[in-house]
């Protein structure tokens, strides 16, 4: 066995967490109907988590050293207008990462 027993324990614990976790959804209340207001909650789940994970690499991107980098600023303001407007979560990645590429090709 290679590495620390630290580093083992670690990762055994955070995969039974996350077996618990998804179990806990899974096996106790898959069968179950839930409750109106908690699927309307969970709607939203991923609307409120992406945005949350993207935000910082907009913002204080490490490729820059945290400093804001306006092409990545443009294009994540241009993918925010074109779902928002379209819907289309296809088209607005795509014509994000259109005006990243484009832009960095650019400047």
């Amino acid at each position: 066995m290679t590495g620390t027993p630290e580093l083992w324990i670690v990762i055994i614990a955070l995969g039974i967490g996350s077996f618990g976790l998804r179990f806990a959804f899974l096996g106790l209340v898959g069968d179950r109907a839930l409750p109106d207001w908690l699927l309307r909650h969970l709607r939203y789940t991923a609307v409120a988590i992406l945005p949350a994970l993207v935000t910082p690499l907009v913002v204080w991107p490490t490729a820059t050293e945290g400093e804001t980098d306006p092409i990545r600023l443009t294009a994540a303001l241009v993918t925010l207008a074109v779902g928002y407007l379209t819907k289309n979560v296809f088209l607005a990645m795509g014509l994000g990462a259109t005006v990243l590429i484009g832009a960095s090709a650019l400047f």
